[in-house]
């Protein structure tokens, strides 16, 4: 079976208010923190740092993040790997990224 990418936007229909409404929960900044380094992520509570959480309950985080455009899954057989959409959007947004992740650096 091929991998595919589950459903998302595209570049050009990511909205703003739908980033920052996907953002504005601590463990969606998280995930983003996370997220950030550039690499494909597994959708392990454990590897992610999230274990007190409920595995349904890092899937429905994974699936607000996805669906307002801040990133993408892939899924390979059973397995789902996660990566930001840095490119689109930073390409859509320039410099939101950067800002939001400087403020969780502090």
């Amino acid at each position: 079976m091929a991998d595919e990418l589950l459903p998302q936007p595209d570049t050009a229909d990511i909205e703003l208010v739908k980033v920052l409404h996907a953002l504005g929960d601590p463990v969606r900044l998280r995930l983003l923190a996370i997220y950030a380094d550039g690499a494909e992520h597994t959708c392990d509570p454990r590897g992610l740092g999230l274990e007190q959480l409920h595995k349904s309950t890092v899937s429905h985080h994974m699936r607000v993040l996805r669906e307002a455009g801040i990133t993408s899954t892939r899924s390979a057989g059973r397995n789902r790997f996660v990566r930001l959409r840095r490119d689109d959007l930073d390409a859509r947004f320039p410099g939101l990224l950067d800002a939001l992740l400087r403020s969780l650096e502090r």
